[in-house]
């Protein structure tokens, strides 16, 4: 007798683990699910067998074969062009199929007695015999009802709640006379259950079900995949194993080291040629392939880890699937339901969350927290929120699904009915992401304001006017166009502080969500007016009848990243001339070489116009450079200067707000003005905070970061900067170029280093222990100063998103800073050289 083995299947809901590798080539107790099918026939002395193939059919041909090696003939059919559905296989190769055959599907685990069931369809006389079974819950499959004599009456393929009428169940075995197959329409796509057999029913043929007693598993998704291991292991199935039993529940493969001091909790397999370190830790349900390696210390509760993997030191894994060659680094996390696609890497420290898919050949950074699927890209974020709000690819990472569960996590730290406002830019992702916002925040019965498409200090200004909660702001990553920024602002407008954060963050993961009735669900307003109250702030904090004495002109390059419809009016309302460049929205936010070259074009037309300066604004309103009467740009370092040295002439004696790593020209300047400077942490939310809570500050920001002017409202303005800029310089009678020359002359350069997770804190312990204290600051890094409160100084600060630190040298003396720039450079990396060194003489010892 032959059965056809159908093995077409590309097992779309066992993805990542089907990424390359068809479903029944996927392994269950380290051995592929067609092995165990085939081993089965072989049983019940079924020995001829053709294999059905469509999806990556050469990896179950190179497997088996001509089958001698599995005690069977195997020949194969590939169906080339098109699947043919899972009658229509089988009609491909009728001519080899001249007698009594059986049909048997390739993702599914079974003991069950087919020569029982072989002798049934011939007792019955029947044309086809579909094998069934019992089962508990029978939705996912198709329910069969047959009469007392077991001749099929009636089925339903994959009912509804209502309609199910039996728990009887098609296994997708089938035993067949050949000519039910001239039914079946030649080289079309045609199934048995939705085509053959109700046909075969229409027609009156003899059509039995015969009720298997046994272990059936249809392994069509990840958690029954899980399931079927289990049981294999808890002897639930008759399934060959591949190993040695070497005591009762432990099955062990050849050339396998477990060094005496390992704790193993049976059922366990251990697969050929595995290293199991000292005082690991294998608990009950533990099942390992060929070529493992497991570190010292390291836990694992019933993971399934495929062949080649490579677990460190002290990782810890939790009823997870670990895919071929995964590596999973020192102390990392891989936890209940996660699937690590082939070939990954987890890094140290790293955690998967429960249930997140890792797609084949991914990084996860060291000390990352994975909790969305990574499918696309190379590696994932450490954290839900990062420097500034949640960021991530657009459409890959930011995704309506991941949008519409943020908004119901932020809305779920709020009380019940309070209300916020939701702006974006005019993009049309951001458009579709803040509507997911918006259906997540109104899930959970947070009223909306949606502010629309809106520059983001306007939407910062109209936060505390509307007696709301907080705010949502969408918009492009203003350093990765092909990225989306989510930011959350509280009742004020700043900012949320890092408690905040993290109680989103705790609601999301855990998906601790409030569920509102009907009548609770939020709604959403559009507030009117509120450009014109913008505007109303705008012009009540700007000495406009300077601005109209200066009769000024300026260009203003949008880089096509930014609405150009609020600025060009509100100066047009106080006299000044704007002309602007590349506000349309048509073409893609530039990359740094296409900002450049536009910055360059900007500059030849401030030159050409005579404009008193030039402004590219970004960041939908909070970033700018500005260029200078002659064309010369002014940026970074520079600008917060040329900023600082305009705002304290203006206002004497005033304060100004700086993070830690910018030049200490503020420092100069502001001493020739009587002012005061504070430094703070160089992130967005410390420098609105500062901003807010310390008197008269007139001033903070960086040209890197943007600046606030906090009689305005507390975020980065580069709007109102270019306004009180037109201001400022008519009032002083200078131009842009004037001032720049006033600027003291300070060498700030900066490096960047590599640096893990793991060795962030040793090295920042180690500089401050290696120090004099007289000569530090540590308001966020490492400041070193060559003598307390000198203006030469080295800051070492780590980066809030990436393994590496950031290395700032600053002094009046050039050769002092290069000779500075290059010692620590070489510090930092010797020290991080000297613990990975450490640890890895640690793991040999192991």
């Amino acid at each position: 007798m032959r059965a056809v083995l159908m093995a077409g299947g590309s097992g779309t809901r066992l993805r990542p683990l089907t990424c390359d590798l068809p479903k029944p080539m996927v392994p269950i107790i380290n051995r592929p699910i067609a092995e165990h099918i085939v081993n089965l026939l072989r049983r019940h002395n079924i020995t001829e067998i053709i294999a059905t193939l469509h999806y990556l059919p050469d990896v179950m041909r190179d497997y088996f074969q001509d089958g001698s090696e599995f005690g069977v003939q195997m020949t194969y059919a590939v169906e080339e062009d098109q699947p043919l559905g899972t009658a229509g296989c089988v009609k491909n190769i009728a001519e080899l199929l001249d007698e009594t055959f059986l049909v048997i599907s390739g993702d599914s685990i079974t003991d069950f007695d087919l020569t029982a069931a072989i002798k049934f369809h011939k007792e019955k006389g029947a044309k086809a015999t579909l094998v069934l079974t019992r089962v508990p819950n029978p939705i996912e499959f198709g329910v069969v009802i047959t009469d007392e004599q077991l001749r099929i009456q009636r089925f339903l393929e994959k009912p509804s709640t209502s309609e199910i009428f039996s728990d009887t169940v098609n296994t997708g075995i089938y035993i067949l006379e050949p000519e039910v197959l001239d039914y079946l329409p030649a080289n079309q796509e045609s199934d048995f259950s939705k085509d053959l057999f109700p046909l075969l029913l229409k027609k009156g043929d003899p059509m039995y079900g015969y009720v298997a007693e046994g272990y059936w598993c249809d392994v069509g998704h990840l958690d029954a995949y899980r399931e079927s291991q289990y049981d294999g292991l808890l002897e639930k199935v008759k399934l060959d194993f591949a190993y040695e039993l070497r005591s009762p529940g432990l099955w062990v493969g050849q050339n396998t080291f477990i060094d005496p001091t390992a704790k193993i909790e049976t059922p366990v397999v251990i697969g050929h040629n595995c290293r199991i370190g000292a005082r690991a830790k294998l608990e009950s349900g533990t099942i390992l392939g060929d070529n493992v390696t497991i570190g010292a210390d390291a836990d694992l509760k019933r993971p399934i880890v495929w062949n080649g993997a490579i677990i460190g030191d002290e990782a810890h894994l939790r009823a997870c699937v670990a895919g071929r060659g995964v590596r999973v680094d020192r102390r990392a996390h891989v936890l209940e339901g996660a699937v690590v696609g082939s070939l990954s890497t987890v890094g140290e420290e790293a955690q998967i969350s429960p249930g997140v898919r890792v797609w084949p050949s991914k990084k996860i950074e060291s000390g990352a927290t994975l909790n969305i699927n990574l499918i696309w890209g190379q590696a994932a974020q450490r954290n839900l929120f990062a420097q500034r709000g949640v960021s991530g690819l657009a459409n890959i990472d930011i995704t309506p699904e991941f949008a519409v569960k943020l908004g119901a996590a932020y809305g779920s730290t709020l009380q019940p009915g309070a209300s916020i406002t939701v702006s974006r830019d005019q993009r049309s992702i951001s458009r579709m992401v803040s509507r997911s916002l918006i259906a997540g925040l109104m899930s959970v019965g947070t009223h909306v304001q949606n502010l629309e498409a809106t520059a983001i200090p306007v939407a910062r200004y109209i936060v505390p006017t509307l007696s709301v909660e907080g705010g949502l702001h969408v918009r492009l990553h203003p350093d990765r166009p092909d990225s989306l920024l989510i930011e959350f602002f509280d009742n004020k407008g700043i900012n949320i502080s890092k408690a905040r954060e993290k109680k989103i963050e705790g609601a999301y993961f855990k998906e601790d969500f409030r569920r509102a009735q009907i009548q609770e669900i939020g709604n959403m307003a559009y507030p009117s007016q509120v450009l014109d109250l913008y505007s109303t702030g705008f012009e009540k904090h700007l000495n406009v009848e300077a601005i109209r004495y200066s009769n000024s002109k300026v260009v203003i390059d949008y880089a096509y990243a930014v609405s150009g419809a609020v600025l060009p009016q509100l100066l047009a309302k106080f006299g000044s001339d704007a002309v602007v460049l590349n506000a349309s929205l048509s073409q893609m936010a530039p990359v740094n070489e296409e900002r450049e070259n536009l910055l360059v074009q900007l500059g030849q037309v401030v030159e050409a116009l005579h404009a008193n300066f030039g402004a590219q604004v970004s960041a939908n309103g909070e970033l700018l450079i500005l260029v200078d009467e002659s064309g010369s740009s002014i940026r970074g370092e520079l600008l917060t200067a040329v900023m600082v040295q305009m705002i304290l002439t203006t206002n004497p004696r005033s304060t100004v707000v700086v993070p830690v790593h910018a030049s200490s020209a503020v420092e100069h300047i502001a001493r020739r003005h009587d002012g005061k400077v504070i430094r703070t942490k160089a992130n967005p939310t410390a420098l609105m905070e500062a901003c807010h809570t310390n008197p008269n500050v007139v001033l903070g920001g960086s040209g890197d970061m943007g600046f606030i002017f906090p009689e305005l409202h507390p975020g980065f303005d580069a709007m109102f900067c270019i306004a009180k800029a037109i201001e400022m310089l008519t009032v002083q009678e200078q131009s842009l170029g004037q001032v720049r020359a006033e600027v003291p002359r300070i060498c700030h350069r900066t490096q960047t280093v590599r640096c893990p997770w793991t060795v962030k804190g040793a090295l920042m312990r180690h500089l401050v222990e290696t120090h004099p204290a007289d000569n530090l600051e540590l308001i966020d890094g490492v400041k070193i100063f060559d003598r307390p409160h000198d203006d030469s100084w080295v800051l070492i600060l780590p980066d809030a998103g990436e393994p590496m630190v950031h290395i700032f040298a600053n002094s009046t003396d050039r050769e002092w800073v290069d000779t500075s720039l290059m010692q620590y450079r070489k510090y930092v990396q010797d020290f991080v050289q000297e613990q990975e060194g450490g640890e890895m003489s640690m793991s040999a010892d192991h």
